[in-house]
């Protein structure tokens, strides 16, 4: 974990109250992908926590969406401004050896893909991404994953009948691994309808409400096989055999 004030270079929105903000620090060690960076907002005691959507050379970019009065004022920053974050933050993903990976990513659970999309890539990995989203004007970033690899984009509300959902697609398809990060419903269903994989093979990014967001309140915490974890720093990353659905 680091804790550094980075420069905001560019935050600007990229769909309905959906936000692409770039931080830049020299000091700034590399995220693995799926973790999550914490930022102290003018005005809030409480840090909010957003996935790395990508990371270069000192550059980290998220995306956020406005959900409440803390996102809402980030959304106010401009180019220049200072800001403090918490980063390196949580167990993010662990590539597996896989040939055709596949990756899920339901609304606000999509920013982590895309960096882990460019890691599995350089491994010489072939994934394919599945890209859900409840309205159009909604939808981010299909563009950037589409010049990476294979995507295929479901919007679920709209022009659906009857109604189709993200996972819908999962086994139409050939993969041997799985990535995932979205809400916990569609994670529940991955878990339960993708096809028999290897342990480890089936990793799920959690979303949880934090307070610290380095594990010392245990405000996150999920009950597992093994007992309880905290989602802020022993996930939001975990796999489908340690999950205990509830």
């Amino acid at each position: 974990m680091q804790q550094l004030n980075f420069t905001i270079t560019e935050n600007k929105a990229i769909a309905h109250d959906v936000f692409h903000v770039k931080l830049f620090c020299a000091q700034a060690l590399a995220p693995k992908p799926g973790q999550f960076v914490n930022l102290l907002v003018d005005g809030h005691y409480l840090r909010r926590p957003i996935s790395v959507c990508d990371w270069d050379n000192g550059t980290l970019s998220l995306i956020y969406k406005i959900v409440g009065q803390g996102t809402a004022k980030l959304a106010t920053y401009t180019p220049g401004q200072s800001i403090n974050a918490l980063t390196n933050l949580g167990n993010g993903f662990t590539a597996v050896s896989a040939k055709r990976p596949l990756l899920i990513g339901g609304g606000v659970g999509v920013p982590p893909l895309y960096y882990l999309t460019k890691e599995l890539i350089k491994a010489g990995q072939k994934p394919i991404v599945v890209l859900g989203f409840s309205k159009t004007e909604e939808v981010f970033f299909a563009d950037e994953f589409a010049a990476l690899c294979e995507t295929k984009l479901r919007v679920t509300a709209q022009g659906n009948s009857p109604r189709r959902f993200i996972t819908d697609e999962m086994n139409t398809l050939d993969f041997d691994a799985v990535y995932s990060c979205g809400p916990e419903t569609m994670l529940k269903a991955i878990c339960t309808q993708a096809k028999p994989l290897a342990p480890g093979h089936v990793q799920l990014s959690f979303e949880a409400r934090m307070a610290c967001g380095f594990g010392a309140c245990m405000a996150c915490s999920c009950r597992t096989v093994t007992g309880y974890k905290r989602i802020c720093k022993d996930g939001p990353v975990l796999t489908k055999e340690e999950i205990l659905w509830t």
